[in-house]
């Protein structure tokens, strides 16, 4: 067996929960009055000091006023959802529950009721907060649900943490906020997850994993704790107090909880938070706040490269790039680079790799190398180990590629309700497989260069095939269906493209109108990232094997001619192979 260790010294991960590790253990090791966090449209700022005061009063609200005041009564490690998009109240909201010993899960702000219902059931979620611009979805949910509106408002807290005494004034009659949960006392001290307790679940942020539905990932609270700690090594250098990150990833994705709302903070460094990404404002709370990184995806590189506002606003305080959630190709980077350059801003553009169920991070490029090695996520984490195999078997020969394989701190406790995914996931001996397929170089560099799993990534979302399918099912002239996803080099990602037997078998025009209308069919039925981009095109049957496994690399080799023909494809796309 050639298991590649780390080639950084190993470093300390206590065993304790994340709100001690951040609160407590390295608490001091910045002053408290730094900011740590500020809304970039109002300015509003919370300090490290502020935000613990914040997090007791409101785990002392969860645990012991929200169910005198007609709410749910909450104990020890039960759940709570946030379902917000990116705001001020994150923080609070997730460091609040922390401190009262909740385990939190994250819902996609972009869930329609029905996909929302799979988590809120899937997770056991006692109670949510939920912004008030989402309510109406939480409301259409319940409803699904059978669940009577008194039921729902015991259940509900209005996130409105951060808002302006007009937007409070917008929030419906007769539900509890997160203003009638703080300030009524406070936790002496945060509930203690010491020792072996750290491996109880902390967080529920939902993978598709390698296929089907959504999961439930159990993030320990060592994960957490580990992960934060073996990245360090290989991040860019930064200052506490002077450096400031662009938070516009979004929170409820793994990659934007750890790495912007926990990861700066062990850090010290400002987090100026955007509910979402928008070129303009993007660039515009650049100059505003002298922005010197930038977490993102590599859609928001494109947009920095194409998009006029990247010239219209003062750009130079921009140090360093760091991209995740998908591959960037070097090619990207490299014109993000110059044209960053030509407006005077001299940025390292860098990037890694993880995974939800790795929590997430495993790899990391230097900035020091990432100019080197522009197409390569850099070396394995410290404290982590590596495996690259073929057909669950054969290891790959040095050099060759193969499955990536993890072994270490940060793996996932498992799938949540699901152990026969959990047991296809996780080896008896702790190996984790990831589904990608890797190359590492002889100076210890690696390469993610194809992906063995079926999961669509768009713009670094998680689009699974079998759900699309499954909701696809549900039309009532479609009797057979498939998904893949198609490479977009002008949008830098991947697509959404089904194939949909009709009941009647039509043809010609006729199939060209059903396909507009199936993907317009769709829209109210999935989230935004879910929508069927690539396309829809109509067959007379879907490849499958003898077994029924449809046959998807088939597929992907048909719209590899198909899409060349294709306007909007501009002959600039690509099968996913």
């Amino acid at each position: 067996m050639r298991i590649y260790k780390s080639t950084f010294p190993s470093v300390p991960t206590p065993e304790e929960s994340i709100f001690t590790h951040l609160f407590t253990t390295t608490f001091s090791q910045h002053s408290p009055s730094l900011p740590a966090y500020t809304d970039a449209a109002s300015g509003f700022t919370i300090t490290r000091a502020e935000l613990k005061q914040l997090a007791f009063s409101l785990g002392h609200g969860l645990r012991h006023e929200f169910a005198k005041l007609g709410g749910v009564s909450f104990t020890r490690n039960e759940t709570i959802m946030i379902f917000s998009p990116n705001s001020i109240a994150w923080p609070v909201m997730l460091f609040g529950s922390l401190a009262g010993g909740l385990k939190t899960t994250l819902a996609n702000s972009g869930y329609t009721a029905r996909e929302l219902e799979h988590q809120w059931k899937d997770s056991g979620a006692k109670a949510l907060f939920v912004h008030p611009s989402l309510l109406p979805v939480v409301l259409e949910m319940f409803k699904g649900l059978n669940v009577q509106e008194e039921e729902v408002k015991k259940r509900v807290i209005i996130a409105d943490f951060g808002m302006t005494k007009e937007e409070r004034g917008q929030v419906p009659a007769g539900y509890l906020t997160i203003s009638d949960l703080i300030g009524k006392g406070s936790l002496n001290e945060e509930e203690k997850f010491p020792g072996k307790l750290a491996g109880e679940t902390a967080y529920l942020c939902y993978s598709s994993g390698t296929t089907g539905k959504p999961k439930g990932v159990e993030t320990t609270h060592s994960n957490i704790v580990a992960v934060i700690n073996i990245v360090r090594p290989a991040y860019p250098k930064v200052e506490a107090g002077k450096d400031v990150v662009l938070g516009v990833l979004p929170f409820y994705h793994i990659y934007g909880a750890v790495k912007l709302l926990l990861f700066q903070f062990l850090l010290g460094v400002q987090v100026i938070i955007m509910p979402k990404f928008d070129p303009v404002e993007c660039c515009r709370n650049i100059e505003r706040y002298k922005i010197t990184g930038f977490l993102i995806v590599p859609p928001i590189c494109l947009a920095l490269v194409h998009h006029p506002a990247t010239t219209k606003f003062n750009m130079t305080s921009l140090r360093f790039l760091t991209s995740g959630a998908a591959p960037l190709s070097g090619e990207l980077a490299q014109a993000a680079r110059e044209k960053l350059k030509s407006v005077g801003a001299i940025v390292h553009i860098n990037q890694g790799y993880g995974l939800t169920e790795t929590s997430p991070t495993t790899h990391l490029c230097s900035l020091e190398e990432s100019t080197k090695r522009p197409k390569s996520v850099g070396r394995l984490l410290p404290n982590l180990e590596a495996r690259l195999v073929n057909d669950d078997v054969n290891e790959a020969a040095e050099g060759e590629s193969g499955e990536l394989w993890i072994r270490g701190p940060t793996i996932m406790k498992g799938y949540l309700n699901n152990t026969e995914a959990t047991v296809n996931s996780i080896t008896p001996d702790g190996w984790f497989k990831t589904g990608d397929i890797a190359v590492r170089d002889k100076d210890g560099y690696w390469y993610i260069v194809d992906r063995r799993k079926e999961l669509i990534k768009y713009k670094g979302f998680q689009v699974p095939p079998a759900e699309l399918e499954a909701v696809l099912l549900t039309h009532p002239a479609i009797v057979d269906v498939a998904v893949i996803g198609v490479d977009s080099e002008k949008e830098a990602t991947e697509l959404p493209r089904a194939y949909v037997v009709h009941g009647k078998g039509i043809k010609g025009d006729e199939a060209r109108r059903f396909t507009k209308e199936v993907q317009k069919w769709i829209q109210p039925k999935v989230a935004k990232h879910k929508y069927l981009r690539g396309g829809v095109v109509v067959v007379d049957s879907i490849p499958k094997s003898a077994a029924g496994k449809i046959l998807r690399r088939e597929l992907r080799e048909r719209a590899k001619i198909e899409i060349l023909s294709e306007p909007e494809f501009q002959a600039k796309a690509k099968a996913k192979l």
